[in-house]
């Protein structure tokens, strides 16, 4: 069995209550931290994990850490991305809902670390019980000494605050949250500068994804250096990952990063392979936002090495043969599955999701979806796949934030592994409303590319 460390005790009753957390080790990491070490030890610590962002973006947590500005006189925040709008990514909805004390007790320890006394937890909208299981579990760490003034008589005051967004997917992006938190409509702010320096209330600011906060709690327990020795390469400790689609045991997983994907879809320990006997087509290895793979580039990279779960060895190849690890939202579709609809119901979301303050993520995402639809619905031309094309490539690199990368990638990578499935939609018009094209070549051997 794979090494856990945030689900070790998922399954014990009453985990998500003060008592029973504390009987299985809970709250030790902030004993340790505020007890034993200095703020500067514990972000020290961190950057010895090699901990990496696990909301998506993968920068290094203790990286990002020390660039916070700590001017005299000046608070400093915390805020704890827990907005997960990502399609196919659900894992911190899972965190909160089953073990709220793991985020409660990783949001002290780097509270502390970064010197913050008043911290946030901007959770989703539409996750109001996750919000209320939160509530709970602040006033629990509260009421046992955790939290508020003079924590565990430390002189150290902290409070944390469970703020609801306004259910928008642009609000994931740390400075449009920002913008939310303030009570402001949730658009992205032009960077620099940067949430470091001038974050919320214009104060130096640090915004983590649920998981990476979370995951700060064995690395105190562990202590850095041991964390890092879990994972390979750049990729250290564990990862959540929300697995769906055509498998036959979907759900969150926590896994060592190094893990071969083949093992992770295949093994009965996690997916349990295809659902009906059916052969896999396709992979969204990291959320909705991260370029869709054939079954052969998923399991093994073009040079023919396995593929890992990682963050080098999916994006091995690049954007040409590779992909990201994402957030971890690890769609799997099987022969039966449609790229095509599926890539216009992406790009539906994400033309509904933009916020409209840049030209080319406005206009562009509305263009994709309707030339997507045509071709969905029958009615689509060649000349429709080239225009695509160049849209996608128009709006990628040329907006605010990354939200116009995240809607421009699945398109393309969809035209560049899948273009004849396209093409038979274009050339079979009446039948593609039938059926669907089915797997095709996208499972063969690949023939490796030799360097």
């Amino acid at each position: 069995m794979a090494r856990k460390l945030l689900l070790t005790h998922i399954d014990v009753p009453g985990i998500n209550t003060f008592e029973v957390y504390r009987q299985k080790g809970g709250y030790a990491a902030i004993e340790k931290a505020i007890k034993t070490m200095s703020p500067e030890d514990v972000v020290e610590e961190v950057k010895k994990s090699g901990l990496r962002g696990r909301g998506g973006a993968g920068f290094p947590t203790g990286m990002k850490w020390s660039f916070l500005a700590k001017p005299e006189g000046v608070p400093r925040y915390l805020v704890c991305n827990a907005d997960e709008s990502e399609p196919g990514t659900f894992k911190d909805r899972y965190l909160m809902t089953y073990i709220p004390h793991a985020l409660i007790e990783g949001m002290i320890v780097a509270s502390f670390a970064l010197g913050a006394h008043t911290s946030y937890i901007y959770v989703r909208g539409e996750m109001m019980p996750q919000i209320r299981i939160l509530e709970r579990a602040i006033a629990e760490a509260k009421e046992k000494g955790f939290l508020g003034k003079n924590i565990l008589g430390s002189g150290y005051d902290l409070e944390i605050y469970v703020q609801p967004g306004g259910g928008a997917y642009i609000c994931g992006e740390e400075t449009a949250l920002l913008e939310s938190l303030e009570g402001k409509r949730g658009n992205p702010r032009i960077k620099p500068p940067f949430p470091a320096i001038a974050g919320l209330y214009n104060c130096p600011t640090v915004v983590n994804n649920v998981e990476s906060i979370a995951a700060t709690v064995p690395i105190i327990n562990l202590g850095g250096d041991e964390y890092a020795k879990i994972g390979v390469e750049r990729s250290t400790g564990t990862k959540l990952i929300s697995a769906s689609g055509n498998i036959v045991k979907p759900g969150v997983y926590e896994i060592e990063l190094g893990l071969p994907v083949e093992e992770f879809i295949y093994s009965d320990e996690y997916c349990g392979g295809i659902a009906n006997g059916k052969r896999m087509k396709a992979v969204v290895a990291g959320g909705s936002s991260v370029p869709i793979l054939p079954a052969n580039l998923i399991l093994k990279t073009a040079a023919g090495n396995s593929r890992l779960m990682t963050y080098e060895s999916l994006s091995d190849g690049g954007f040409q043969t590779g992909t990201m690890l994402g957030s971890g939202g690890f769609i799997v579709f099987d022969e039966d599955q449609c790229v095509v609809r599926n890539t216009w119901n992406f790009a539906r979301f994400y033309h509904h999701e933009s916020c409209g303050q840049c030209s080319p993520c406005r206009e562009g995402t509305g263009w994709m979806e309707k030339v997507l639809h045509k071709i969905e619905s029958g009615h689509g031309s060649m000349s429709d796949i080239d225009l695509l094309w160049d849209v996608q490539r128009k709006i990628e690199g040329n907006t605010i934030c990354p939200l116009g990368d995240a809607a421009a990638w699945p398109v393309a990578a969809a035209i560049r592994h899948f273009r004849d499935e396209f093409e038979w939609h274009i050339l079979h018009p009446e039948e593609s409303q039938t059926r669907n094209y089915g797997l095709a070549h996208y499972a063969d051997p690949l023939q490796p590319i030799v360097s």
